[in-house]
Parts: C-alpha cells; structure tokens; sequence
C-alpha cells in the first residue's frame, strides 16, 4: 500500500453511513484501501492502536452498510477496534486529531457521537451492554438491531462468558459478531481460545454435514429415516463435529466462521443474519494489521504504538539523548533476577505479557509463567491460591484493569491473610489513552483494605528495593508506579529490603513540609530547591508506603512546622493526602494547615502525562506556587 494523498478518492464523498450505503461493492473495496491508508497516515502522527482498527475495516463497512446505524445500536469491544468506524460516522475531519488533547478519543464515547453507543476502554463489557439495550428495546416496545462487536481476546474475560449464558437464556433479538484475529495484545490463552481455533476450519464440516443430509433424504424409501437416525448419532458427537456447538448450547444461532476480508462475503451474510430471530453468534475471521505490512508481520508490537515512520515501521525518534530505564523495564529485570535466588516466585499477567515487563521472564521461567488471559478477578485468586501453598506469586496489573478484582484482593487475598505481591503499572497519569485507562484510583480503593501494605516508589531504582521488600514480607503488598520512564537516577546493583512503613526525609527545612509519594517525590524536591532561592525552607518527605505511614515521621514533622503540602498522582478523595490528615487528626494535630495537591473528583481527559500534572498542579511549579501561597497565610489557630 503506498501512503500518498488521496486525490478524488471515494472517502471524499462519505461522511456518515448513509453516505456508503449509496456505494456498489467494488467501490466499497476501494474504499476500504482508503479507510487503511487514513489509519496509517494518522496514527504513524499520533501513535495509538493501529492493527486492531486495520483487521475489522471491511467488517465496519459491512455492518454500517447492513443496518441502519445509529437507530440500529452498535456496541464495540473493546473500542480499539474502532478507527473506521470513527472516520465514518462524521468525525473524519477531526480523525487527526485522535488521541490528542482537546481531540477525539481513541476509543468510542458517548460523549462524541450518537454512533457511539456505549462508552468502552476495557474488554468485555459489549455483551453485557447489548443485553441491557435489547430489554430496553422490548421495554419500550421498540424495533431496532442491538449488535455487539467482540474481539480481540474480550471473548476471554468473565463478564462476556456470564453475558452469553443471560442472552442465551432469554431469547431476544441480539447479534453478537465475533471478531475473531487470533491475537490480542497477547497470543489469546485458554480452552476458549483453543475452541475458536479448532473451529476456524469448521465451514467444511458444515457443508459436508449438509450434503450428507440431502443425499440420504433422497434415497427412495429410507431417506428420511436415515436422517432421523443420523440426528441422534450426531446430537452425541456435536461438540465435536459443528463448529460453534458450544454457543448453539447457550442458546445462540451459531453462522460461520466467515472471512472478515470479503466484503461480498460479509454484506450477504449479515443481510441474512438480520432477519433472523433470537440470539445470533456470526464468527468473523479477521487478519490483525490488515493493509500494512509491518502491522501484519509484527501485530503485538502495532497493537498499540507511539508514532512511527511509515516506510520503515520504526518509531519516531524524539532525540538521541539516552533514554533512563522505564518502571515496567525495571520490574521486568528485577523480578528476574530475585527469580532465579527463589524459586517459589512466580509471576501472572492478565493478558498483557509484554506490557508488564513479564517476557522475558516467560522465556527463562516458562513453569512459573501465568497468562491467564483477560481476566484480572481470576488472576488475583489463582495467586492467592499460589500463595496459599507456599508459593510467591507476583502479580503484573495495569491499574486501571486491577480496578476489576477489588472483591478479590478484598476477599480472597487480604481476608485470608495471603502474602500476594500485586505489582501496579501505569499508576497516575497515562496520556493518550484517556479517562478510561488512567490509573488514578488504586492509592484510593486499595487503602480502604485491611492488611495490605500499600507503597509507591518515588524512582526506578527505589522500585527494585521495593520489590525485594515485597517478595520477603509475610503479608499482601501492592507496589503502583508510573507508565513511561523512569527519573534516571543511578541504579544500585543489586535490590535490597527496605523496613515495612518507613519513610524517609530527603530535605530538611524550617517553613513548610512537602510530603510526596511515588512520582511526585522528585518535583516535590525541586521545588523545594527553587523556594530555598526565595528564602522559604522547605522539608521533603518521601513517604513510600501509603499505608502504613510512617507515623512519628509525619507527625514529628508537621508538629515542627503547622504547614503541610501532600502531593499525590491519585485521586484526592480517599488518597495519600486524606490519610495523611486522618493521621494528623487522629494525632491531635488540630492546628497544622494542610494542602493537598492531586486530582479532584471528576474524570481527567487524554493528554500527555506532563501536561496533566501541570494542570493538576502536581509538577515542580505547581508545588511551589501552592507552597507560596500557603506561606502567606498563617497557621489556623484552634479555637
């Protein structure tokens, strides 16, 4: 595919469904190139996920051009998947903007668009939606089509196993197209997957299986008796002879699998599955980086990707300076390392291998690997259950994913008192990925658990202390650090084990008391650098646990000097800063003024990381403004 300008093209003329449901099917081909060439031009700028949208081009043309969007709802799991349907359903000139502040999300919102019918960011969430949407439908005794779009490794998770068996249940009107690449972000794992694999040949056994019916029907005499008593043999062999067996068994019409790249094929299909009733399943064959030859060869390193230099598939540099070791890189080589000293540790991923750092820990410890696909709740208690024979498991979470097994760090970890390891990446700030992956709740939802240490390095060097601390403690720990790389500070060189709850005072002043934690120990430090040039004294606390705090050391220095600054990359409600004012509270410390600097309570947009902490007033300036402004105003008085 080549990537210059299109000039008189087809995408031209379309700017809402309606618009390529003028179109004959060969026009539809092309413009499906052209769709391709968009997503290209666009995230090789913006960076995003790039093989996901390319696989299902064809597949958003042939569902817009089938049924009459938006009356009829379209439900995308996850949302990645969704650039074509973005282009072309009235926002293709704002589509450069994609991910970008003040631009469109990267995934659908309902906020964007009445085509956008339910907001999505994490996996498996489509078929649940749909099935609320059809029982509104009857409710309201309205007649419109509720599809949901599955794939990419959703079809994994619990909560769409649970949505299938009530859809089946209930018999409604319902299309669920299954968009079946073989891969997510990691190769897809388990029974679910390995199903979808043997029945990827299944159209064959379809067609022999009704061949068969209709020469034995014509046999003079026998016909129909032979049939009657092939159906009973067959109803004892089904699992293993129709494809889609397992979903006919829930209740669903099993059609396909078909190819996702036809779009003859597709319209036709989908024509047909519209007017049938009840609960439908179409299997949709797709090739993940459809279009674009690097994506196509490498679809995990495309699934998500910063922008790129389109003729070579390789990243765009920003410079040439040495770039410090990321957190996720660190884990990766720490946990290794304290891997092969102790061989009960083992490390489980929810799908996301390569982003936790876990790869080559998969390579040189196979037999203490876990992927258990997506699905978070069983990642948690299937460590618990490690750990409960003695094992260490260290479990790899994106924060905002971990969201999803609270109940069980809840339940099945910290009730029972079970030392798991819970490794919190991409905590904080995100960027381009938006409200529905930024980690800036778990300081929150975590803190509210008993028993479970709770600490957040404030570099890459500290984290590998924290990790050794981790696998030697006899009690639950969660370690939540930042997406992206780290400050670039020298890395000692072995890890070491630090005292459960201890703090530690990195600068010691006279005015004012900053305390941070995590990320924003090292703005905290230079702020404080900049007020000693304006003769205000500042003391920096790194705190490192957020529970439990280091008592004496918090309270020894807000009694010192009555004003206190806390600075979290959190939530404000629940965080840092609101257990630091319970322990002043519960200390008798009534009379110390207290700021807290973190994230009030709404939902933060896509920007970049550094942006948002600006905004926020968590980075260096707005520490010190903050810690200017409190020096102007004296200490409150008890009354």
């Amino acid at each position: 595919m080549t990537t210059d300008k299109i000039q008189g093209s087809i995408l031209e003329t379309v700017n809402y469904p309606e618009d390529i449901r003028k179109l004959d099917v060969g026009s539809l081909n092309t413009l499906a190139e052209e769709l391709r060439r968009t997503i290209i031009q666009t995230v090789a700028k913006t960076g995003g996920h790039l093989a996901s949208s390319l696989g299902t081009v064809e597949l958003t043309l042939a569902v817009h051009y089938v049924f009459n969007t938006p009356r009829d709802k379209v439900i995308w799991d996850v949302g990645h998947q969704a650039y074509a349907h973005k282009i072309l359903t009235g926002r293709k000139a704002v589509f450069h903007t994609l991910r970008q502040k003040d631009g469109i999300s990267g995934f659908p919102r309902r906020e964007e668009s009445p085509f956008d019918v339910f907001t999505v960011g994490h996996s498996g969430t489509s078929i649940s939606a749909a099935t609320g949407i059809t029982e509104a439908r009857c409710l309201k005794k309205e007649s419109f089509k509720t599809i949901a779009i599955i794939g990419d490794g959703a079809m994994t998770t619990g909560m769409a196993f649970e949505a299938l068996n009530w859809a089946g249940d209930r018999d409604k009107d319902l299309i669920i197209i299954l968009n079946d690449n073989e891969v997510s972000i990691s190769p897809n794992v388990g029974a679910m997957s390995a199903y979808l694999n043997r029945i990827m040949t299944g159209q064959t056994v379809t067609r022999l299986r009704s061949e068969l019916k209709n020469f034995l029907k014509n046999i003079p005499g026998i016909g129909e008796q032979m049939v009657k008593f092939t159906r009973h043999i067959e109803e004892s062999l089904k699992t293993l002879i129709i494809p889609g067996a397992l979903f006919e068994e829930l209740g669903f019409t099993y059609v396909g699998p078909i190819e996702g790249h036809r779009l003859d094929h597709l319209i036709r299909t989908l024509e047909n599955v519209k007017d049938l009733s009840g609960p439908v399943l179409l299997h949709v064959l797709t090739k993940k980086g459809k279009g674009y030859k690097f994506a196509e060869e490498e679809p995990l390193r495309f699934h998500g990707v910063a922008p790129f230099d389109i003729e070579t598939g390789r990243p765009l540099s920003l410079n040439d300076r040495p770039v410090p070791v990321s957190y996720t890189k660190m884990f990766g080589n720490t946990i290794i390392e304290l891997a092969r000293m102790n061989p009960r540790i083992c490390a489980i991923t929810a799908a996301m291998c390569d982003g936790t750092g876990l790869s080559e820990f998969a390579k040189e410890f196979p037999e203490r690997f876990y992927d258990v696909g997506i699905a978070e709740q069983h990642a948690v208690t299937f460590a618990a259950g490690l750990a409960s024979e003695n094992f260490v498991p260290v479990v790899a979470i994106y924060s905002t994913f971990l969201q999803r097994a609270y109940d069980q760090i809840l339940h099945d970890v910290s009730l029972q008192k079970i030392p798991v390891v819970l490794v919190v990446d991409r905590s904080g700030f995100v960027g381009d990925d938006g409200p529905t992956h930024h980690g800036l709740f778990d300081m929150s939802y975590l803190r509210t658990i008993p028993d479970l240490v709770v600490m957040a390095p404030k570099d890459e060097n500290e984290l590998q202390h924290m990790l050794k601390t981790a696998v030697e403690s006899e009690c639950a720990v969660a370690i939540r650090y930042p997406r992206g790389k780290g400050v670039g500070v020298p890395v000692e060189p072995s890890p070491r084990i630090m005292e459960l709850g201890k703090g530690e005072i990195i600068r010691e002043g006279e005015d004012l008391a900053i305390m941070a934690i995590g990320s924003t120990v090292h703005p905290a430090l230079e702020a404080a650098e900049r007020l000693h040039k304006e003769n205000i004294s500042a003391t920096v606390i790194n705190a490192r646990f957020v529970k439990p705090l280091d008592r004496n050391l918090l309270c020894e220095a807000a009694e010192k000097v009555k004003k206190v600054i806390t600075v979290e990359e959190n939530i404000l409600m629940g965080g840092f800063g609101s257990a630091v004012l319970e322990l002043l509270q519960d200390n008798g410390l009534h009379d110390c003024r207290v700021a807290r600097l973190g994230v009030r309570d709404e939902f933060v947009p896509q920007a970049p990381q550094d942006e948002l902490r600006k905004i926020y007033g968590i980075d260096a300036d707005g520490i010190a403004a903050t810690a200017r402004m409190m020096m102007r105003c004296p200490p409150a008085k008890r009354k």
